[in-house]
């Protein structure tokens, strides 16, 4: 597919992306994917499929080595992490994702860098939105429960007023009940208005929040579809959902 056309395909458009860590590793191997305004769309596959390295890629903080990454119409390809937050990528990542030697307002205070004129203004917005963290402000970061910090990583990626929102296993090692409120959060998230991409552990529960979904095995595309459909289906069941 041409630039030209992925310039029309949406919010993002990632078209043949070739990744990996190393010279010689090839993590994905021509990995395409498109979100469009107001979808959830979540990545599931087995480990090792290449999940996380796809949403690194699209943050810029992998170089893809072939194919496109199209934001908003821009080609971002060639830019690093900060550029594609400038242009409205935000990132969550799985692991330390929070400074947790830092209060739960300096955290977000150092994640409005893009703005710091609209820091206040942000963090009293999201104080508001999550009364918990409005509650734990003067509180070090590593004193929260797993659950109180993943809303504090999800609201230190909005501190920035992110197009696009990608989550990396935001629910990794969280009690059920701390992941069923997380998967609250990301549909209320959703209904504002944000754009989510997810990589995600629990995949049937991602995948029925979601408007679309991808399988990704071995680096490449294996399978696209609605969320829910994709959940329903017995063969991505028996083999990604233990089901």
């Amino acid at each position: 597919m041409a630039n030209g056309g992925l310039a029309n395909g949406g919010l993002l458009a990632v078209d043949g992306v070739v990744a990996g860590y190393g010279a010689a590793e090839q993590i994905l191997k021509g990995c395409s994917l498109r979100i469009e305004a107001g979808e959830i769309v979540s990545i599931i596959g087995p480990n090792g499929a290449g999940k996380s390295t796809l949403l690194k890629t699209i943050a810029g903080l992998v170089s893809a080595r072939e194919g496109a990454i199209i934001l908003n119409g821009a080609d971002v390809t060639g830019q690093g992490a900060l550029g594609r937050a400038k242009h409205g990528i935000g990132f969550v990542p799985q692991e330390r994702n929070v400074f947790g030697a830092m209060t739960v307002a300096e955290n977000l205070e150092i994640s409005g860098f893009q703005d710091p004129g609209k820091v206040r203004e942000r963090s009293e917005e999201l104080y508001a939105r999550y009364p918990m963290l409005a509650s734990k402000r003067r509180a070090l970061a590593r004193t929260l429960s797993g659950g109180q910090r993943q809303i504090l990583a999800m609201a230190m990626g909005l501190m920035n007023a992110p197009a696009l929102l990608l989550l990396d296993e935001p629910t990794a090692g969280l009690s059920p009940r701390a992941a069923e409120e997380l998967f609250e959060a990301i549909v209320a998230l959703n209904k504002a208005g944000l754009p989510i991409l997810m990589v995600e552990q629990h995949a049937l529960e991602a995948l029925e929040i979601s408007t679309r979904g991808y399988v990704l095995v071995s680096g490449r595309n294996s399978r696209e579809g609605s969320g829910p459909a994709l959940a329903a289906d017995p063969e991505i069941r028996r083999l990604f959902l233990g089901g």
